[in-house]
């Protein structure tokens, strides 16, 4: 960073004019990220940036407390203040209140004899002239609330005299259980066993732009300018809020400062929408810092028992494990987080044998949901511990034990699902041999992780390729742009198949397109829009083959790739099917002789790397992640509140705090991915505690199982 300030300073003395980097855009080249000039130079409007002529604004009244029955909200002072316009509560919302990406169990606002479920729960929407005036009167709404002893241990939630968070019996949200082989025959025969329980903590996903959202009446319906992470989720949750059919809501994508999952469930958009609608203007939300961590879902903390076990030569022969999981007061996406946790629990590792049952819990704390890894990263943590603590036990080489058990095509997954092509874990495994052999104070983990939702639920992508000018092509998809790139993957993949121009192209996400997308998670947005692209471009680029592209305006290409084959969790098929792709990594973490950390080397199978600029920057972003998750990061809370709001608080790691990293592309094609392609926006933090924890265990000797783990202090004197 500061050489290219020195040069762009030397530059603008001498007058100079630096041209941009320039490339054909096809695949695997550096292809400029799609409006990198306007990101670098602060010129895209995020959704806070934009003003609209006579906008309001919306500001939430959220819970004092994390249970207890409503018993009045009191709005009259509130509505006394000057330039406030309409106070609005539960009564007022005009279709159904409750929402929900899988279950909708979440209320847009609590009504009046209704009981909170945690403190991010609103209670009322203040809209305003200013926001600086809705906040004001925010602050004079007062509620009369009868105080309940909010359920915030997970164990405890779940004993049958617990309060129900729900009030209708259990709070646990869901069981996955999956079994194979004959587990009481495997544990009397292994040589050589090793058992741990473990717990990984809650974390903040720091996203650098917090919520925000802007909706507006348009027909009989709305139009909303939206920074989450699934323009058609949205729209179907939005149109549900609001009573109406989904084609009078329109969601258009602001790209947005981030998201890594924390912004897939719906937050300030259907405030925005409701006060639009029912107000007849425009209407903009957004929250505080404080009130963003307060409010969205966070990642989960996991209990496991993971116990695990090898015969005399060395080779994995069963898993058992337990896995239950603090899911928070909605359920989000919880019980497909700890699914995940199931179905990847024996990593990276061919094991003969799985016992495996993760539970999903509801509580009075923060809802838990999406978050880069998806609980693969917890379940990892726990495997990758007791891997080295069995090779210790055996005297196996660490190393090689790994890559003697590694997933090889052929092999199966945890769920019983064959891996059929691409197995990646080994080819790592030996990007990182030598330095792993070298290093005095070296701590080795494997990961897995899926590409698409999977798990019987369809993973789909529409496409539209639109000649509109002579000089001019609209690329319209449905996934959202979140600093990850996917809009540079879709321009690459219409270059490599048609030859064009990468300036000629535009990107746009808009249902209005009807260009349907799920949401944007389980890293397989560059896969799913990639297949869907090369489809849409097969009659366009026959199209080039014999006339211009001017001759092509008003031509409409579309195309689509739809996986609707993979199976549910203990479906009695013939044929398991999971998840339809995978992606392999094998992190090394090396010491110094401080026990501080000196570098983290990531060996990533990417299957085809798209564009080596945005897949290092995937990867870097995500090892300061994994390794803030391992060493520092906390959401800590006090009878179900966050102690602090700050991001410092949180752990969250400085650049400066960082060491240095080192990232190998290693290319396993995937038999359905784009070119070979895999998902890696997510797998680079899977493996990243595991590692540290063995580094730190080589270094002082001492095992550990609850995140995050506290580095050494640094020997003085060589003491």
């Amino acid at each position: 960073i500061v050489d290219s300030v020195v040069m762009a300073a030397d530059a603008i003395r001498k007058e100079e004019t630096i041209e941009p980097p320039k490339s054909d855009g096809k695949v695997g080249s550096r292809q400029p990220k799609y409006h990198a000039r306007d990101l670098v130079l602060g010129q895209h409007k995020y959704v806070d940036d934009i003003r609209l002529p006579g906008m309001k604004f919306g500001a939430l009244r959220f819970s004092d407390h994390p249970r207890a029955t409503v018993k009045k909200i009191d709005t009259t002072a509130a509505a006394a203040v000057a330039g406030v316009i309409r106070i609005l509560t539960a009564a007022d919302v005009p279709g159904d209140r409750f929402i929900g990406l899988i279950k909708q169990d979440w209320p847009l606002m609590i009504a009046e004899g209704e009981t909170t479920r945690y403190v991010g729960d609103v209670l009322a929407l203040v809209v305003a002239e200013s926001d600086a005036i809705a906040r004001q009167a925010v602050g004079l709404i007062q509620v009369e609330y009868d105080v309940h002893e909010p359920v915030i241990d997970m164990h405890k939630a779940l004993l049958i005299d617990a309060p129900s968070v729900h009030g209708n019996g259990s709070n646990m949200l869901a069981k996955t259980v999956t079994q194979r082989g004959d587990l009481s025959a495997a544990e009397a025969s292994a040589a050589y066993t090793a058992q741990g329980t473990f717990q990984t903590q809650m974390i903040e996903h720091g996203f650098m732009e917090p919520e925000a959202c802007i909706a507006y009446p348009a027909g009989s319906g709305v139009e909303v300018l939206s920074q989450g992470q699934g323009v058609f989720e949205d729209r179907k949750q939005i149109a549900k809020l609001l009573g109406l059919s989904q084609d009078q809501v329109r969601v258009k994508l602001v790209a947005n400062g981030g998201g890594f999952g924390g912004k897939e469930d719906l937050t300030v958009q259907g405030h925005a929408a409701v006060a639009a609608y029912l107000m007849g203007t425009t209407v903009k939300v957004r929250l505080t810092r404080d009130e963003s961590i307060v409010m969205h879902p966070k990642r989960h903390p996991i209990w496991m028992d993971y116990k695990i076990g090898c015969d005399a030569d060395g080779k994995l022969t069963y898993v058992k494990v337990k896995f239950v999981g603090d899911t928070g007061a909605y359920a989000s996406v919880g019980m497909k987080v700890l699914e995940r946790s199931a179905g990847h629990a024996t990593g990276a590792y061919a094991f003969p044998v799985t016992d495996v049952e993760a539970i999903s819990v509801y509580t009075n704390n923060l809802p838990c949901g999406a978050m880069r890894g998806f609980g693969v990263n917890q379940a990892t943590f726990g495997l990758e511990s007791l891997i080295d603590e069995l090779c210790e036990k055996g005297g196996f080489d660490r190393w090689q034990f790994r890559y003697d058990n590694a997933l090889e095509d052929g092999d199966m997954t945890a769920t019983g699902q064959v891996i059929e092509g691409g197995a990646g874990a080994k080819a790592t495994l030996l990007a990182v041999k030598d330095e792993f052999y070298a290093a005095p104070f070296a701590g080795i983990a494997c990961g897995i992780k899926n590409t698409g939702i999977g798990n019987g639920m369809p993973d789909a992508s529409q496409a539209r390729v639109t000649v509109v000018a002579a000089d001019k092509v609209v690329i319209d998809h449905g996934w959202t742009e979140m600093g990850q790139g996917v809009n540079t993957m879709a321009l690459q993949v219409v270059c490599q198949e048609t030859g064009l121009d990468p300036d000629l192209i535009d990107v746009r996400i808009d249902t209005e397109s009807e260009q349907e997308a799920g949401m944007t998670t389980a890293s397989r947005a560059t896969s799913l829009v990639g297949n869907a692209l090369i489809d849409a471009c097969k009659a366009l680029k026959a199209d080039l083959e014999n006339n211009a592209l001017a001759d092509l305006v008003g031509n409409v290409y579309d195309g689509e790739f739809v996986v609707d084959w993979t199976t549910k969790p203990g479906a009695m098929v013939e044929k398991v099917y999971t998840h339809y792709s995978y992606s392999y990594a094998t992190q090394l973490v090396t010491l110094d002789e401080h026990g501080q950390i000196a570098k983290i080397t990531a060996a990533h199978d990417a299957g085809k790397i798209m564009n080596p600029t945005l897949f290092e920057g995937q990867l870097e972003g995500s090892i300061h992640m994994g390794l803030g998750y391992a060493i520092s990061e906390n959401l800590e809370l006090e009878n179900g509140r966050p102690k602090s709001t700050r991001l410092r608080k949180c752990g969250i790691l400085r650049a400066k705090e960082m060491p240095e990293m080192e990232v190998i592309g290693v290319e396993v094609p995937d038999p359905y991915g784009p070119y070979g392609a895999k998902g890696v926006g997510e797998i680079g933090l899977v493996p990243t505690a595991g590692a540290v924890a063995n580094a730190l265990y080589q270094y002082d000797g001492v095992r550990r199982y609850q995140l995050p783990m506290r580095l050494p202090k640094r020997r003085l004197n060589g003491g």
